[in-house]
């Protein structure tokens, strides 16, 4: 039987300690995230698109629903094959989680901000742990698992190196981390790093069609032939394919062949789709926009510090920040003003990050999708 290498003690740990109820530790961490600030923020938090006005394109908050379903399903069908013991409810809540550190507009909020804290960097992995285990409910966290916090920090769905994932031969040091070379420390998360490559290739598809960016007849032959013709088949595809190339081994992997027709999916996504001219050309508004809301509230910090004086500002963009400081006082003493910055923009959606440009810099972001 395929097991996780470490004990139940070191899984199941909480920051502080919680008596256990009849839900069971991971369905508890599922609610936990579900009615969390952060996870209800997804729903307004970009997937590809920024800010898109069409209902039907997807945001974050789909995209992590659409990673716990396959995750959990991959973990169905190993369990019922006999050779593995996988946790559904750990790779739901892992699922779930494991996109709650992205910054407004996706990935380009992400590099804008990293581009303004430089030489740090910011990553959303990194950033997701902060935010469940430092940030939310006004510092206290939200007291996840050892296991839930590990999936969220290793779940980097862009690597396409390694089509053999097992955990890593010793557990991770959550607080350590600070990049993507880490495994996860259970085969749940591995499952979850796998899960988001299912949910994304397709689907970045199906969205740039409605977005007018390509058609389906843009798309090569092979991957539609190999995977499917839409994302619902290219998911159907992937997680048998996965299911069925792991039942008898000790690690996680596609078959060859699918493997390497989802590079190709890949390679055709980048280039067709997210360095698309009118993609690209709202990244240099993104990076530009972003950094110069970060210098804006870097100006107000450098103004009034963790101290009162934010109610005087007339813009709106200005107060809000003054309550969130208010509310993070005791938290933020002796703290970095970049990390403090980092942490506001980064938790606001794609709609507020709109709102505050709009007023504090006078740059009005027009997304049509």
């Amino acid at each position: 039987m395929n097991k996780n290498p470490f004990s139940d003690e070191i899984y199941l740990k909480r920051t502080y300690k919680a008596e256990p109820d009849f839900r069971g530790e991971y369905f508890r961490d599922q609610t936990k995230i579900i009615h969390s600030q952060p996870f209800r923020r997804l729903k307004s938090k970009t997937q590809v698109f920024a800010a898109p006005d069409n209902d039907h394109i997807c945001t974050r908050i789909e995209h992590v629903l659409h990673v716990a379903t396959i995750a959990a399903s991959i973990c169905k069908g190993l369990n019922r094959t006999g050779n593995w013991q996988l946790n559904e409810e750990l790779a739901y809540a892992i699922g779930l989680a494991h996109d709650l550190g992205h910054a407004p507009f996706g990935h380009e909020g992400e590099r804008a901000i990293a581009k303004k804290i430089a030489p740090a960097n910011f990553m959303h992995e990194v950033n997701g742990y902060r935010v469940v285990e430092h940030l939310t409910c006004y510092g206290k966290g939200l007291n996840l698992t050892y296991a839930v916090k590990d999936g969220i920090l290793c779940h980097c769905g862009e690597d396409f190196n390694n089509n053999a994932l097992k955990p890593g031969a010793q557990p991770n040091d959550l607080e350590a981390i600070k990049d993507r070379k880490h495994l996860p420390s259970t085969y749940e998360g591995c499952v979850v790093r796998l899960s988001d490559k299912i949910a994304y290739l397709g689907r970045d598809i199906e969205d740039a069609v409605r977005a007018g960016i390509i058609t389906y007849n843009d798309v090569p032959s092979i991957i539609k032939k190999e995977l499917g013709e839409n994302n619902g088949e290219i998911i159907n595809t992937l997680v048998l394919d996965l299911t069925n190339n792991s039942a008898d081994k000790d690690c996680l992997g596609f078959s060859d062949d699918k493997f390497a027709i989802m590079g190709e999916l890949k390679t055709f996504n980048y280039k067709h789709i997210y360095n698309h001219s009118s993609i690209a050309k709202q990244k240099d508004v993104l990076t530009y926009a972003v950094g110069e809301l970060f210098d804006y509230y870097m100006d107000l910090f450098g103004k009034y510090s963790l101290g009162p004086g934010y109610e005087k500002e007339q813009k709106k963009a200005a107060k809000s920040f003054g309550h969130y400081i208010d509310s993070m006082r005791e938290i933020y003493k002796g703290v970095d003003p970049k990390v403090i910055i980092t942490d506001y923009i980064a938790g606001m959606t794609d709609s507020y990050a709109q709102e505050c440009i709009k007023e504090a810099l006078g740059i009005n972001l027009n997304f049509n999708f």
